[in-house]
């Protein structure tokens, strides 16, 4: 208690505060605009801490990842637009929300979960942290294979009324994936002779292409139509019932919100998953768990709690294998390992020996980040709503704007740029089709890990997959899948049958 109160008392102090406040506002102004992401954020901030102490400088680093996690949800609702990645899952339900004309209840529902699962992310890594820890330990190349396996089968449950088309795109995101150096022989492929293809096609670039890029293809298409329904700009939220959120909608989303924080926080203490396979799993079993009314797809705000709760879940249970074994469970983690060696201070088991009231500091830092975050985020929520009703004439140029400048920034190369145009084209093409796009990025996303998984499970098994069965967490997992790919099938086959 005693070294808790001391590390309370460092975070409390001036310094710590302001650090803390500045970092959620420039959180924020990351997370709203599209193509800057979290690690990018966090890699530019760290050099500024040089001159903090150590408790002020991971304070501001943690509001800026907390807020940017949180304001990323505002482009995705608004725009179409994620500010991340991870983010891309709150379109599927924010953005038709907007249409409708509940942009402010859409992000209520986004900051007010974004906050409880941080919160409670961070409660776990408080009481939890060693317990968890050593159970992402255990976690080796055949666990994360059938980890991936697992989360890949979730493909179908976005993939609308085709299956077939779903797994297509699912496919062919990880196909794309593949491009760029072999990961053991260092031998380009798929590269065409091209340099910058060697580290593959950037993420933000495809993240950015195929969801805003392709989106102001359409916006811009139903423009020059004169389709006014299809128009970027939402009907004003003028009735009262539409921006507030009740203690039924509260009731609606708090199982969905409890289930998501679950699998975000998984998602943190399992290194190499991070938040965006976390938001789009979480999405993922949300739909298919979906009860008769609900409207995934549509404009439900539990699809909104779903990916915004896991989302904003991952930083603090990343945390939880960087300070119990110094293992970052996110890119974000990694990158605070860098900020921690910048002030003489080694993440790792020792950590709670030789810094313990630093690590309480943290700890308190963090829970006023949370309050902190849901303070600004409440003040600014009327204004990122106002954004719903501007002219598509205008938003449209800006918007383009954005995402080229978002592509760029990844890599700070045009090749970025015109990958981010290439695929917006692709995914414009897909949709025309009935190919989802969305099916598509998760592939995308999931498929480099998921290669290297499985090359080091087949040599840890030595291409035996009996021997699967040795390893019990692998075995759950793919047992898992399995369960899940026949329960979301079931319908499919009584809906065939009742066809016929």
């Amino acid at each position: 208690m005693e070294l808790f109160l001391q590390g309370a008392s460092d975070a409390f102090t001036f310094g710590a505060m302001i650090a803390v406040l500045g970092g959620i506002l420039l959180g924020y102004a990351v997370g709203v605009l599209p193509g800057l992401s979290r690690p990018a954020a966090l890699a530019i901030a760290v050099p500024i801490t040089y001159s903090m102490s150590p408790i002020a400088a991971i304070a501001f680093l943690v509001g800026v990842t907390k807020a940017s996690a949180a304001g990323g949800a505002t482009g995705a609702i608004l725009l179409n637009t994620p500010g991340e990645p991870s983010s891309a899952a709150t379109c599927f339900d924010g953005y038709p929300l907007s249409q409708k004309g509940e942009a402010t209840r859409a992000l209520k529902v986004a900051l007010y979960t974004s906050v409880f699962g941080d919160i409670v992310a961070t409660i776990i890594l408080i009481v939890l942290a060693a317990p968890l820890a050593s159970f992402a330990l255990k976690m080796g190349p055949v666990e994360m294979t059938c980890v991936m396996i697992f989360a890949l089968t979730f493909i179908s449950a976005l993939s609308g009324a085709s299956i077939s088309r779903g797994l297509i795109s699912g496919i062919f995101g990880i196909f794309l994936a593949t491009i760029g150096l072999d990961p053991e022989s260092a031998t380009p492929r798929l590269t065409f002779g091209m340099v910058e293809l060697f580290d593959g096609i950037p993420l933000m670039a495809a993240t950015v292409g195929m969801l805003a890029f392709t989106e102001m293809l359409n916006q811009a298409e139903a423009f020059v139509a004169k389709d006014r329904n299809k128009h970027i700009k939402s009907e004003p939220t003028t009735k009262e019932k539409e921006k507030r959120l009740f203690w039924k909608d509260i009731r609606r989303i708090l199982p969905t919100t409890i289930k998501s924080t679950g699998i975000g926080i998984s998602a943190g203490v399992i290194p190499g998953l991070g938040p965006t396979i976390g938001a789009f799993l979480s999405y993922a079993i949300a739909k298919q768990t979906a009860r008769e009314g609900d409207q995934f797809g549509k404009g439900d705000i539990k699809g909104v709690a779903a990916s915004e709760a896991a989302d904003n879940a991952v930083l603090p249970a990343s945390l939880i294998p960087l300070f119990a074994i110094g293992l970052p469970g996110s890119v974000s983690a990694a990158i605070l390992v860098a900020a921690f060696m910048l002030h003489g201070v080694v993440p790792g088991p020792l950590i709670f020996v030789e810094h313990p009231r630093l690590i309480y500091g943290i700890y308190v830092s963090m829970i006023i980040a949370s309050i902190f975050m849901l303070i600004v985020g409440r003040i600014g929520l009327n204004f990122f709503a106002k954004i719903a009703s501007v002219p598509a004439s205008i938003i449209i140029p800006f918007i383009v704007l954005f995402c080229t400048v978002g592509a760029y920034l990844e890599a700070d190369t045009a090749f970025s740029v015109f990958a981010m145009i290439a695929l917006g084209v692709v995914g414009f093409v897909m949709q025309r089709f009935g190919y989802s796009v969305i099916t598509f990025l998760i592939g995308f996303v999931v498929g480099p890990l998921f290669e290297l998984s499985l090359r080091q499970a087949l040599i840890v098994t030595n291409h035996d997959v009996t021997k699967i069965i040795d390893h019990p967490i692998a075995s759950f997992f793919l047992l898992a899948a399995l369960i899940s790919a026949v329960a979301f099938l079931k319908p499919k086959k009584l809906k065939w049958k009742k066809s016929v």
